[in-house]
């Protein structure tokens, strides 16, 4: 038991004042979120200032294709972790190394199967997409770098998955800061001083997460002796890998369903030109990072779930969602207050004077997203619960609401509205999306305080 007890920043979710507990846990991962966000931020604001317009919508029209690919690694390598964090929950050490080499296994084939794919058919896909011709070769320059080097992403996003499935928020958000001040460091030397153009952005990207993952995983041997494997922990149980399986992929499906979504309602503003997709990128990496405060009170209660579940306390799972549901709420409302007033002077910083249009569009788009953040702050909580309980069915039919709720704002609304139609399409995703999953998680909360009156 001493290696169990010498695990410095690891955090037991199952004692303790739950709002408490999910808040502190919740901070450290917003700003980890936040630096993740940041990442697209800085490209975009770095491309479009020194290399233009066109530029910023070559790099902002792949934003959908990243989502498509990077969003489903968020999604499978958190699923993944989901059942090291039950592990943990219940005090079976010798689980969590299990399932430190199936995650890390899992990750590393989903690596060679998204990179190979990823550059084979992302220039079909940019022209399925009708990318506009004086933008394509930029953004395929840009995006097939990023698929390339897509194991950088998966692997820095699973050693953090496991190290925050223990219940330590605040080691990933560091390694995540340092990467990216690698990245700003980086970016405008490969793009101003080596002239290397858009290519050297996502070059920039790819070489910062490398740096990433060497000191995640130095982290992990010095102070996380919990996830050291041994050799007899490489073997085949094919009911666990199964259980990883079963959470992780469908949770990395969601997100690309939803991703599917974008692409399509990308197709439609490519449509409507480059000004049109210039402003919708820039505002979009604005809205972006307004949205990790939902986000990342949802991703600390499904390990708080987790956790919890693994540990047999019931009741602790539903007074914990019960707060957080009031903490996320309160934070939805005040970004999208602050959105709504000062949103607009973040974007100028994309595109400098002159670009009045680009900035009024942008302001559009944040208005009508901030309007709809709280519903986003339920859904985020919602989804998370259900699957921190291992539940992937409704979290993904939730998911096909949202992928025909974009394709429907894509066909119609943009169609007679234009722009707005476009700007539309989110709030309608969101809607489309909770509303399976609050009806799922009210019969699951009844479900478990059921099993909670049971043991008693």
């Amino acid at each position: 038991m001493s290696q169990e007890k010498n695990n410095g920043a690891v955090k037991d979710l199952t004692v303790g004042e739950p709002a408490k507990l999910i808040f502190y846990f919740t901070l450290p991962l917003l700003a980890g979120n936040v630096f993740q966000q940041l990442f697209g931020f800085v490209d975009t604001l770095i491309v479009g200032r020194f290399l233009g317009v066109e530029a910023l919508a070559a790099v902002g029209c792949t934003g959908s294709m990243m989502f498509l690919m990077l969003g489903f690694v968020m999604g499978a390598t958190s699923g993944f972790s989901i059942y090291t964090g039950q592990c943990f929950g219940a005090k079976n050490f010798d689980g969590i190394r299990y399932s430190v080499v199936v995650c890390m296994t899992l990750a590393l084939i989903l690596s060679i199967i998204l990179s190979i794919t990823g550059v084979t058919f992302c220039r079909e896909l940019l022209e399925i997409m009708q990318t506009p011709p004086e933008i394509i070769d930029g953004a395929y320059s840009f995006i097939v770098i990023i698929y390339g080097g897509v194991i950088g992403f998966i692997m820095i996003q699973m050693q953090s998955n496991l190290i925050r499935a223990l219940g330590d928020s605040k080691m990933p958000t560091v390694i995540q800061a340092t990467t990216l001040c690698i990245n700003i460091l980086l970016e405008p030397v490969a793009i101003i001083l080596l002239g290397l153009g858009i290519p050297g952005a996502a070059g920039a990207t790819i070489v910062s997460l490398v740096i990433g993952n060497i000191v995640c995983a130095v982290y992990i041997k010095k102070k996380v002796p919990l996830l050291h494997v041994r050799r007899e922990d490489f073997r085949i149980d094919k009911k666990i890998i199964w259980e990883h399986i079963r959470i992780g992929l469908p949770m990395g499906f969601q997100s690309s369903i939803i991703a599917i979504g974008a692409v399509v309602l990308q197709m439609a503003l490519n449509g409507l030109g480059p000004v049109a997709v210039a402003s919708f990128a820039a505002a979009h990496r604005v809205d972006g990072i307004a949205v990790m405060p939902m986000m990342s009170f949802g991703v600390a209660v499904a390990a708080y779930t987790a956790q919890n579940f693994g540990a047999k306390k019931f009741e602790r799972i539903n007074d914990g969602v019960k707060k957080t549901v009031w903490m996320s709420c309160s934070f939805s409302i005040f970004v999208a207050i602050f959105n709504i007033f000062f949103g607009a002077e973040i974007i100028k910083l994309f595109v400098g004077e002159g670009q009045e249009q680009i900035v009024e569009y942008g302001r559009l788009f944040l208005v009508v997203n901030g309007l709809s953040y709280w519903v986003l702050s339920l859904l985020f909580i919602f989804r998370f619960t259900l699957q921190g309980l291992g539940q992937s069915f409704v979290p993904t039919v939730a998911g096909a609401m949202e992928l025909v709720m974009r394709i429907a704002a894509a066909i119609f609304l943009v169609d007679y509205w234009g722009y707005l139609g476009a700007c539309l399409a989110s709030p309608m995703a969101w809607v489309g999306a909770c509303l399976p999953l609050t009806i799922a998680f009210f019969m699951t909360r009844r479900n478990l305080m059921r099993l909670y009156k049971e043991d008693d």
